[in-house]
């Protein structure tokens, strides 16, 4: 990994105005990382700046007590892009982890995805017919075009599943009635009848040996990186050290919000590190009742199967409570809320964005767009290869 240079900038300012580098990426997460790392395999001077003390952005893990912590959430690497895994293998040996989430209605445990195992649990029925026949006939109450997420939810699988594994969950991520949110929240619901308990139906997938952070550190292999620095408090400053800029900010801080404020979805996390081998015996569980005030808990140390990168079993445990929160300028920014409001907002900030002839915008903030990870890497191989050619 190279070592972050820590230097205040008015210092390197001082003792390095005579270098000039060809790009500076703001943002070292998986966007910023990986363009910086192409760059310099085609041979041009790359400066990567992040405002927080760490690399890796959003995917950042943290190693406590031999545990990866997912410290911004939970990732699960998943693609059916065998370019996009043939890359990303590069830099990291994943593991076989598959996300199998068990929802916790009241203290009853659910499969999740919806399959043979939830409906069994729930209705007691054995066969797929059996499943199938139970699904249709709850559907069938809802007779009209579905006028809320409520009604939207029960005409794709019906009540009892809507009622102790959609609802309470759903409203507690979004801070509001499922009755008072639009229908087009929840355009499909993955129903398996089959025993399949793979949430994530990808060819490839699995969670990098030794943390995301090893991975993105592999990336920036002998490129300058430079933390605690804030790209937009020293804006001209650090525009003066290089040619063009490759921004993975939120696109509105960028324009100081002159056009207004996109809004975010935001989750904030309580972490608690217990002397126990284990606390809930699997790495996500979504507490999808109303009343439990989080909508999961994740046990990070199971995303490596209990073991630490030596193979040896942990005896401690470390959970995330996870709670949605409404999000408000300031907060950290995680999902672009993609509704009519903000993507409108979003395409007039574009129009500035296309307009900034030396700036590459990229990213999920940076691009307004909520992506899964592998669609990070496709796009910002994609910009590379327009960018900087095939290597």
């Amino acid at each position: 990994m190279p070592l972050p240079h820590n230097i205040p900038l008015t210092f390197k300012e001082r003792n390095t105005c005579y270098m000039k580098y060809d790009y500076l990426v703001v943002g070292s997460g998986l966007y910023g990382a990986i363009f910086a790392h192409e760059a310099k395999v085609h041979g041009k001077s790359v400066l990567v700046v992040d405002k927080r003390p760490n690399i890796a952005g959003n995917i950042y893990t943290e190693n406590i007590e031999g545990i990866n912590v997912h410290k911004y959430g939970a990732h699960i690497f998943h693609t059916n892009n065998k370019k996009v895994w043939n890359y990303i293998t590069r830099f990291a040996e994943f593991n076989r982890f598959t996300n199998s989430p068990v929802a916790n209605y009241r203290g009853e445990l659910y499969s999740l995805p919806f399959n043979m195992y939830t409906f069994n649990k729930m209705w007691g029925v054995v066969t797929p017919e059996e499943a199938a026949a139970k699904i249709e006939e709850q559907r069938r109450e809802i007779t009209h075009e579905p006028q809320n997420l409520e009604e939207q939810a029960i005409s794709l699988v019906g009540r009892d599943i809507y009622e102790k594994l959609i609802k309470g969950y759903t409203e507690k991520q979004w801070g509001r009635d499922c009755k008072d949110l639009p229908a087009f929240i929840i355009k499909r619901l993955p129903v398996r009848l089959t025993f399949d308990n793979n949430y994530f139906n990808a060819l490839y997938q699995g969670i990098p040996i030794g943390g995301y952070t090893k991975m993105i550190a592999n990336l920036l292999d002998g490129i300058e990186v430079r933390l605690n620095t804030d790209y937009l408090e020293n804006k001209a400053a650090l525009d003066a050290l290089a040619d063009k800029v490759v921004y993975t900010g939120p696109i509105d801080a960028y324009f100081d919000y002159k056009l207004g404020t996109l809004e975010y979805r935001s989750v904030r996390f309580e972490n608690e590190l217990l002397d126990k081998p284990s606390f809930q015996g699997n790495a996500a569980v979504n507490y999808t009742d109303r009343e439990t005030p989080w909508t999961r808990i994740i046990e990070h140390k199971w995303f490596e199967f209990g073991k630490d990168e030596n193979g040896n079993d942990l005896h401690k445990t470390i959970i995330s409570r996870e709670y949605s929160s409404e999000w408000k300028p300031g907060d950290e920014p995680y999902y672009p809320v993609n509704d009519a409001k903000n993507s409108l907002l979003y395409s007039e900030y574009k129009k500035l964005a296309e307009a900034e002839s030396k700036v590459i915008f990229g990213g999920r903030l940076g691009e307004y767009k909520y992506y899964d990870m592998d669609q990070v890497i496709a796009a910002v191989l994609d910009k590379c290869a327009s960018e900087l050619g095939e290597a």
